[in-house]
């Protein structure tokens, strides 16, 4: 691993607010191309999904979805379910960065896109009796949406609009449907 991203890493720790939040960006920059270095924090990252504090566990999960590119054991498929839970963060600030990050783990290949759209489905589904399910819901359309646009894959755009056309609140339905309109 290159001793800048070495410092980077480093700097997630830091005191200061800002050098964390600079070191985060520059995490979640460079991760969005496959790097060398991923099995080198991987673990350490799947550690953190689960960590009390929050900022951690939300930034463990949104850079393992960054990682998935640069999976080629495909550690995600064990680790999924542990980002996963993160989405459902007692915090909600911390599930929703969570949310709007793991379209990115369908970017790995197939099997991953599969698992991907299915549990955001799942989601999308059954997420009605929680607080902001509304947020959720348009957060699921805007990840499909743009997993979509990385792949062109018409069954991820089917999905999506037929979970936009099943939606009973016309408001919603609108809304969400605003994502796809110009797809």
């Amino acid at each position: 691993m290159e001793q800048s991203i070495q410092q980077v890493l480093k700097d997630l720790a830091s005191k200061d607010k800002q050098i964390q939040y600079e070191a985060y960006q520059t995490i979640i920059e460079v991760t969005k191309e496959e790097v060398d270095w991923a099995y080198e924090v991987w673990d350490q990252l799947r550690e953190e999904v689960t960590n009390k504090d929050a900022h951690k566990r939300s930034r463990a999960a949104q850079f393992l979805a960054n990682l998935a590119i640069s999976d080629p054991e495909k550690r995600i498929i064990q680790d999924f379910s542990a980002v996963w839970e993160v989405m459902k963060d007692e915090k909600f600030v911390t599930a929703r960065h969570s949310l709007q990050a793991i379209w990115r783990v369908g970017l790995a290949g197939e099997e991953q896109r599969e698992m991907v759209v299915n549990h955001l489905r799942e989601r999308y589904l059954n997420c009605l009796t929680e607080k902001n399910y509304t947020l959720i819901r348009f957060d699921i359309m805007e990840g499909l949406g743009k997993l979509y646009d990385a792949t062109k894959n018409e069954e991820i755009k089917q999905q999506a609009l037929e979970l936009i056309q099943d939606e009973s609140d016309e408001k919603y339905q609108k809304k969400y449907a605003k994502v796809w309109k110009n797809r």
